[in-house]
């Protein structure tokens, strides 16, 4: 950086499924950076996107979108046609991470665990069960447990899928257990930490809403466990390509030890928000917010 104060626009909001918890990351990030002392621009992101980069004339593009659009490496191939430095990752391993079906095959060749599951249209899956209970359907595309339904061992019928439901989905077999998560920050794994939700599992309220869940951190679990779950991690952001921080998600049967892990995803765009997960990592590691935010500007380039 030289010595005047670097330009920062901030990306919030968008178009996808997980639009409010966008603006809550953006606004606590453009918050950080403003103490921090940089010049900060926040932009609410949608179709003038481009017209309005190029107005901001940002040195950096900081970016706080989550889900499609945002997530999915298309705003990273729009700043990437303009050449302006971002965060986290770039195209090719976020349109990865966010296409689960081909995450998981990549995580599978690196020797990761995961659930087994495939892709099947949605009238498959509301005629009867695409594969023996328990299962859980979710859309192929999205974050933040958006659009998951969980069917049970005893179920009756298949998922009621609600109207907007994708026309392809992914059912993957059901992992039982407690949830994990562990964060990656540039080439290191943090920690990792229990979620223990109070809604009966960690869906969209309970990851978003105050007292939705509890965070143990760091997880009160044995130490292979925990030692297996930041490798894992690390795997995963190095397959998938990934820069910035990523945050990996776990089932883990605890009956089974370190075999007990499976990995859902990973998150290459975790949010930013004073429920959420990465902040608290990196405080385990002496990193405040306004420092991981200073961090990740510092981190950003084009060609990720």
């Amino acid at each position: 950086m030289s010595g005047r104060t670097t330009r920062v626009a901030v990306l919030m909001g968008g178009w996808s499924a997980e639009r409010e918890v966008s603006l809550v990351s953006g606004a606590e990030s453009a918050k950080a950076l403003r103490n921090a002392g940089y010049d900060v621009i926040e932009i609410d992101a949608g179709p003038d996107l481009a017209q309005r980069l190029a107005a901001a004339a940002p040195d950096v593009v900081f970016n706080a979108l989550h889900g499609r659009g945002g997530e999915d490496g298309c705003v990273q191939g729009l700043l990437e046609v303009m050449r302006l430095p971002y965060t986290n990752s770039g195209v090719l391993a976020s349109a990865l991470a966010m296409d689960k079906v081909r995450a998981k095959e990549v995580f599978a060749a690196a020797g990761v665990p995961v659930a087994e599951g495939r892709l099947v249209r949605r009238e498959e899956v509301e005629r009867g069960h695409p594969m023996e209970p328990p299962y859980v359907v979710k859309p192929y595309n999205e974050g933040s447990s958006v659009g998951v339904y969980i069917v049970r061992e005893q179920a009756n019928g298949p998922a009621k899928l609600d109207a907007g439901a994708p026309d392809m989905l992914l059912v993957e077999r059901y992992a039982p257990g407690r949830e994990l998560t562990a964060a990656v920050m540039g080439d290191r794994a943090l920690a990792v930490t229990d979620i223990v939700s109070t809604t009966g599992w960690y869906d969209y309220t309970a990851k978003y809403s105050p007292g939705g869940s509890r965070h143990i951190l760091p997880a009160e679990i044995p130490e292979e466990v925990t030692e297996a779950c930041r490798a894992h991690a690390l795997a995963c952001h190095r397959a998938l390509g990934c820069r910035g921080v990523s945050r990996t998600d776990f089932r883990w049967d605890e009956t089974k030890g370190a075999e007990g892990l499976i990995v859902l995803e990973v998150n290459t765009q975790p949010g930013l928000t004073p429920t959420s997960l990465i902040p608290e990592q990196a405080a385990l590691f002496g990193i405040d917010f306004a420092a991981l935010c200073r961090w990740m500007v510092e981190d950003a380039s084009c060609g990720r």
